[in-house]
C-alpha cells in the first residue's frame, strides 16, 4: 500500500526548517487520567499526546509551523499531497480518522517530534505503523530495526549516528514507530549525539504509549 502524505509531512523539509530556526518536566508531563476512554473526536485526542520531553526542549507553538501541527483530520492529511483524492482513497484503505502532532526544539538544532494517529481498526493501525516506518527508513537510508530493546513489541527503530545529509537532516536523529490498539505513534530525536537522539526517542515513545488506552 503507499504511504500516506503524512509520512512526507513533517519529513526532510520541516525538519530542516525547525533545526534552523527555531524548563520542561522530564516525565511528559502529568500522566492522562487512569482508564483513559477511546478518543471519538480529535478533541479528545490531545489530552493524550505527551505535552513534555525528557531533554527539556521548549515547545514548537502549532501555528509558527507550516502546515500547522495540532489537530490532524483526514482532510488535513490528505491535503499534503499533489493528488489529495488519491491520498484520501489511501488513508481510508487505512481506515484513518485523525491525528495530532507536536514539536520540541531549539536554535541549537535539538528536536522532538511526537505523532499519535487514530484509526478505525488496530488492523489498519498496525499496517499503516508499518508502512510508515518502512517508507521512512527507505528515504532517510539506515537499518531498521524491528521490536529493538526497550521498546513494545511490534515497534521500530532507526537510528542515524551520522544523520541523513542526503534527506537535509544534518545532525545525528533517532525515529521510532509502534502501533498500540487503534493507535500509530511515531517519534523523532535529533540531538547532538545518536546515544542522545536514541535516549531520549526511546523515552519519549514510552511515554506516549503509557497515556494511551488499550
Amino acid at each position: 500500500m503507499t504511504p500516506p502524505a503524512v509520512v512526507r509531512h513533517g519529513g526532510p523539509a520541516l525538519l530542516l526548517a525547525l533545526l534552523l530556526g527555531c524548563t520542561a518536566p522530564p516525565d511528559g508531563g502529568p500522566p492522562a487520567p487512569g482508564a483513559a476512554a477511546t478518543p471519538e473526536a480529535v478533541a479528545e485526542l490531545e489530552p493524550l499526546v505527551v505535552t513534555a520531553v525528557p531533554s527539556g526542549l521548549p515547545r514548537v507553538p502549532d501555528d509558527s509551523l507550516s502546515p500547522p501541527a495540532g489537530a490532524k483530520s483526514v482532510q488535513d492529511v490528505a491535503g499534503y499531497a499533489e493528488d489529495a483524492d488519491r491520498e484520501r482513497e489511501v488513508l481510508d484503505d487505512y481506515g484513518y480518522l485523525f491525528g495530532w502532532e507536536r514539536y520540541w526544539g531549539s536554535g541549537s538544532g535539538r528536536l522532538t517530534t511526537v505523532a499519535v494517529h487514530r484509526f478505525a481498526t488496530a488492523e489498519g493501525a498496525g499496517t499503516f505503523t508499518e508502512d510508515v516506518a518502512a517508507h521512512d527508513a527507505r528515504v532517510y537510508g539506515g537499518r531498521l530495526q524491528a521490536d529493538p530493546a526497550e521498546l513494545p513489541a511490534g515497534c521500530s527503530l532507526l537510528v542515524l549516528p551520522d544523520g541523513a545529509p542526503a534527506a537535509r537532516v544534518a545532525s545525528p536523529a533517532a525515529f521510532t514507530w509502534c502501533p498500540h490498539g487503534v493507535f500509530s505513534v511515531s517519534v523523532t530525536a535529533v540531538a547532538g549525539s545518536v546515544e542522545v537522539a536514541t535516549g531520549e526517542a526511546r523515552a519519549v515513545t514510552a511515554a506516549q504509549l503509557d497515556r494511551l488506552p488499550g
